[in-house]
C-alpha cells in the first residue's frame, strides 16, 4: 500500500477544500451590519452606583436591564473590557432555548426531583424573552422556529420515547418522529428520526440581540463603559470599588458577568474551562439548492451524538453550521488566535457535505469559533461573595442564550436577599464539582473527549473511564 507523503491531499480532501475556497476569517453576524451601537466610553475617573455589572454580554445586560425593571431608581452602572456582545454573545449559533439545563437529560440526571419546575421556568423564561423583544422593539430576528434534534445513527434513537413522554407530563409539546417523517421535514440521507419540540427553541441573530438589549439598557438609564479591564474588587466601607485602569465604580453590590474570562472571584476560577467551538455560514442558497432540503419550518437543528452538530438557516437564506469539535487549550487561555481554526473547519464542511450531499458545490462564506464556558454539570450555577455583596453566575456552557436571562434573575435575587421559587432550587444552590489543576486538568478532558469520540464510533457505548465519570455524577457526554 502507498503511503501518502506528508502534507499531500487526496481528491476527497480537495473537493471539500473548495468549498472553503471564499471563506473569510470573520463573524458573519457582525459583517457591516448597520445596527452596530456607536462605541461607548471608557470609564474614567471615579463613580458610584447602586449596582456595578461587570460584563456587557447577555448576562451582564440581563442583570442591568431587570435591575432596571425592579427598581427604576437603582443607579446601575456597567463596565465592559472590550465592546459590548465582543465574546460568546456575538458568536453563537442564535439558538434561544427554553432549556436551563444543557437539555432535558442532562437536567433529569443531576435534578430529577426539581425537574418539573425547572422545565416550567425555563419556559416561562423563553417567554419573558420574546415579550422583551416586542417590548423593546429589538430587531433580531426573533422566530419562535423550534427544534429537531435528530438521529444520525440507529442508536441515537434510544430513549427519545421515553423523552418525550417525561417531557410532556411536565409540561412540554414534543414528539418523536420516525425516519420518513423527519427526512420530509428536511431531506438528508443520514437521518434515522428524531425528536421535534415545537416552541422550545427560538432563533435569533445573536448580535442583534446583544445590541438591542444594549439599547434598552441605556433608555432606561443605564450608564454602560467599554474598553475597561476590571483588574480587581476591593471591599470599603460603600460596599465594593471596582477597579479599572483609568476608574473606579464604588458600588453597594456587584454583579460578575464575566463568562470564560477568569472570574474575579477567584475560588470560582476552578469551576469552568474555556472550550472553543467554531461555526461555518454558507453563501444563500440559491431556490433550488433551497427546494432541495426541504426546511420549510426553518427548524433549528441538532444531532443526537454525544459530539454533535448545531445548524439552522439565517434571515436571508445561509446556513450556519457548527459544533462537533470542542477544542480546549492547556491552562485554559483564551486568545484571539483561537477563534480560528483550519482544520476544524475543514471538518465541518465535510460533514455538511456527508449531510446534504446535494449542496456540493455551495461555498462557505464566513468561520468563526469562540469560547465557551463550560463546567462539568454543563449548566449554570451561582455564587455570592464579600458578605454577599458581590454575586456571580457561570457555567452556561453554549445554551447561554436564554438561561442567561435566568441566571441574571436568579443572580440579582441573591443580591437582593430575596428568597424565591429561583433561589431554592439545588441548581442555584449547589456548585458544580470543580475541575483539577494543571497538568491533570489538560489530561482529564482530552481522555474525556477521546472517550466521547470513541463512544460515538461504537454505537454509544461507554469506555471505563466514562462509566465511571457516571458513577460520580459527571456524567459527561458532549
Amino acid at each position: 500500500m502507498t503511503r501518502r507523503a506528508a502534507g499531500s491531499m487526496d481528491d476527497k480532501d480537495s473537493f471539500v477544500l473548495r468549498h472553503l475556497s471564499e471563506l473569510q476569517p470573520d463573524l458573519w453576524w457582525l459583517d457591516s451590519d448597520p445596527l452596530e451601537p456607536e462605541a461607548r466610553s471608557s470609564l474614567i475617573g471615579d463613580v458610584r452606583a447602586d449596582l456595578c455589572v461587570v460584563g456587557a454580554g447577555y448576562t451582564g445586560l440581563w442583570t442591568a436591564l431587570l435591575a432596571k425593571e425592579r427598581d427604576p431608581e437603582r443607579v446601575v452602572v456597567v463596565v465592559e473590557q472590550y465592546e459590548t456582545g465582543a465574546g460568546a454573545s456575538g458568536r453563537n449559533g442564535g439558538f434561544c432555548s427554553a432549556s436551563l439545563t444543557h437539555g432535558f437529560g442532562n437536567g433529569m440526571r443531576r435534578f430529577p426531583a426539581e425537574m418539573r419546575l425547572i422545565e416550567e421556568l425555563g419556559r416561562e423564561n423563553l417567554d419573558e424573552i420574546e415579550a422583551t423583544v416586542r417590548r423593546y422593539g429589538i430587531e433580531c430576528d426573533f422566530e419562535r422556529t423550534g427544534e429537531l434534534r435528530v438521529a444520525v445513527e440507529p442508536w441515537q434513537l434510544e430513549g427519545m420515547a421515553e423523552e418525550a413522554r417525561l417531557r410532556n407530563e411536565m409540561g412540554d409539546h414534543v414528539e418523536v418522529l420516525s425516519r420518513e417523517e423527519v427526512r420530509a421535514r428536511i431531506h438528508s440521507p443520514l437521518y434515522e428520526g428524531g425528536i421535534f419540540d415545537p416552541d422550545g427553541t427560538a432563533l435569533v441573530d445573536p448580535a442583534r440581540l446583544v445590541w438591542g438589549l444594549e439599547r434598552a439598557c441605556l433608555a432606561l438609564g443605564v450608564t454602560i463603559h467599554e474598553n475597561s479591564k476590571v483588574l480587581r474588587l476591593e471591599d470599603v466601607a460603600e460596599g465594593v470599588r471596582v477597579h479599572a485602569p483609568y476608574g473606579t465604580v464604588t458600588a453597594s453590590k456587584v454583579a460578575l458577568a464575566t463568562n470564560v474570562f477568569p472570574s474575579l472571584v477567584r475560588s470560582a476560577r476552578k469551576y469552568v474551562v474555556p472550550v472553543f467551538d467554531y461555526q461555518l455560514v454558507t453563501e444563500p442558497l440559491s431556490a433550488a439548492q433551497r427546494e432541495s432540503i426541504g426546511w420549510a419550518g426553518r427548524e433549528g437543528v441538532s444531532d443526537a451524538g454525544n459530539q454533535f452538530h448545531y445548524y439552522r438557516l439565517t434571515h436571508d437564506g445561509c446556513i450556519l453550521w457548527g459544533g462537533y469539535d470542542a477544542i480546549y487549550n492547556f491552562r485554559g487561555k483564551v486568545q484571539r488566535d483561537y477563534e480560528f481554526n483550519a482544520a476544524t473547519y475543514a471538518t465541518l464542511a465535510s460533514h455538511f457535505l456527508k449531510t446534504f450531499p446535494q449542496l456540493a458545490g455551495i461555498k462557505f462564506t464566513h468561520g468563526w469559533g469562540g469560547a465557551i464556558d463550560t463546567c462539568t454539570r454543563f449548566s449554570p450555577f451561582w455564587g455570592t461573595a464579600h458578605r454577599g455583596r458581590v454575586a456571580y453566575v457561570m457555567g452556561f456552557t453554549g445554551l447561554g442564550v436564554g438561561a442567561t436571562r435566568f441566571g441574571a434573575q436568579t443572580m440579582l435575587d441573591l443580591l437582593d436577599g430575596r428568597d424565591t421559587t429561583r433561589t431554592r432550587l439545588a441548581m442555584v444552590r449547589r456548585k458544580p464539582l470543580p475541575f483539577p489543576p494543571e497538568p491533570l486538568r489538560w489530561l482529564f478532558i482530552r481522555l474525556t473527549q477521546l472517550s466521547i469520540r470513541h463512544a460515538d464510533e461504537n454505537q454509544g457505548r461507554r469506555n471505563l473511564w466514562l462509566r465511571l465519570l457516571d458513577r460520580l455524577g459527571l456524567g459527561f457526554d458532549s
